[in-house]
């Protein structure tokens, strides 16, 4: 596949050895980044129980966490747009490591809400800023550089539950504290980055912004970044009734313990970061909208089946979601970077802070539905969501085959 559209000179130069050691680096750091993020909902059955919280309890920290990283994001991408900032990375960090010692020693649900909205600010300064710098180190492959990024945060994520499960279930709350020493090792990774990325931004000057694919103005550009907003609604609405309350719904349909349930939904969350890797690449090669079709759309059969099968289809059918879900969100923001160049961090900015804006709603929304009709019957209603990636069809062709 070659796009149409006029290279960014951030990222036209061949990927270098360096180019290659940051692009690596910064998915460790989103390796690092969102691990420590995916413990607030790997605890959420020990927060449950030591606080006596409601699902609608449990549902508010999962939206303060994620309002704080959504409202900020854009604001953060389109600021560092004009005026790049070297070590905003690290920074981010540190709003992360004092998010994680404060909920280790939170001694009340306030404090609770206090540390998921620093965890959420540091996410808010981390993302776009990474993913902006996973562009510039892409050689020219920018679908392949965000699925090696995407990588690295989808590991991290899958990551939580089974550290909750060998660490903090057996040793409570306070040994949340050991996991700071991960934001310390990310600010470490970090600080030569932000001097990388200085270097380029300093030799090279603005960006250029490049212009659009033939064919797709301003007026047929904002309608298509409206599609991308539904699906992203679609897809991070449904995610968020798997990574906030699949543990209750195992733990209350099938019985399980609170162990095997974190261990079952690692089967979910590894499937999830298999997706991920696989998406960027697959865009290089097929094209960006058809990945978002078959990624949106093509997950709903499984979805529909979720509620009605027992524990070992149910785990069979998690991971064939978990791996077909998650390879739209590296397509989905490439292509939203392409329609407006020039803007990454901004596209970046509102794609991820949408990413997390809606799974913080939908964690809020689906646990007070949850408590007045039941988690079991959450996850019949959140069957039919994918069925709204039929708007990608909508979506205009912004790549031709190279023939």
């Amino acid at each position: 596949m070659q796009s149409s559209i006029a290279p960014d000179t951030t990222i036209a130069a061949p990927q270098t050895g360096g180019a290659a050691r940051v692009l690596g680096t910064i998915s460790v750091a989103h390796f690092l980044n969102d691990l420590m993020q995916s413990l607030i909902v790997a605890i959420y059955p020990i927060l449950k129980g030591d606080f006596h919280l409601s699902f609608a309890q449990i549902g508010e920290i999962s939206l303060t966490y994620q309002i704080c990283a959504s409202l900020l994001q854009p604001l953060v991408g389109a600021y560092t747009d004009r005026r790049p900032q070297a070590h905003s990375l690290s920074v981010g960090m540190a709003c992360t490591f004092a998010g994680i010692l404060t909920l280790a020693a939170a001694p009340t649900f306030a404090w609770l809400l206090g540390a998921a909205a620093l965890i959420g600010t540091g996410s808010a300064i981390f993302h776009p800023e990474s993913a902006r710098i996973a562009r510039l180190a892409s050689g020219g492959r920018p679908g392949f550089a965000q699925s090696i990024f995407q990588l690295g945060g989808s590991g991290g994520s899958a990551m939580g539950p089974l550290l909750a499960a060998w660490i903090i279930l057996p040793n409570g709350q306070r040994s949340l504290a050991w996991f700071a020493l991960a934001a310390l090792l990310a600010i470490a990774l970090l600080w030569p980055i932000g001097r990388w990325h200085h270097e380029r931004h300093t030799a090279r000057g603005r960006a250029q912004r490049g212009t659009r694919a033939p064919g797709v103005g301003r007026t047929r550009a904002a309608v298509a970044i409206g599609i991308l907003v539904l699906l992203v609604f679609s897809k991070y609405f449904y995610l968020a009734s798997i990574t906030s309350y699949y543990s209750f719904y195992l733990i209350e349909k099938f019985h399980v313990s609170v162990g095997d349930a974190q261990l079952l939904l690692f089967v979910f969350l590894f499937a999830a970061a298999l997706g991920s890797l696989l998406g960027g690449p697959l865009g290089d090669r097929i094209g960006r909208k058809h990945v978002i079709w078959m990624s949106i759309l093509g997950v709903a059969p499984f979805t529909l089946a979720l509620p009605y099968v027992g524990l070992g289809a149910t785990v069979a059918l998690s991971f064939l979601i978990g791996l077909i879900i998650s390879s739209a969100f590296s397509a989905i923001l490439v292509f939203a970077q392409e329609l407006l160049p020039g803007q990454v961090g901004a596209v970046s900015g509102l794609f991820f802070g949408l990413a997390f804006g809606m799974g913080g709603i939908g964690a809020a929304v689906l646990g007070h539905l949850a408590d007045r009709h039941g988690i079991e019957w959450v996850y019949r209603l959140c069957a039919f969501l994918p069925l709204m990636g039929v708007v990608a069809a909508f979506l205009p062709r912004i790549e031709h085959e190279q023939h």
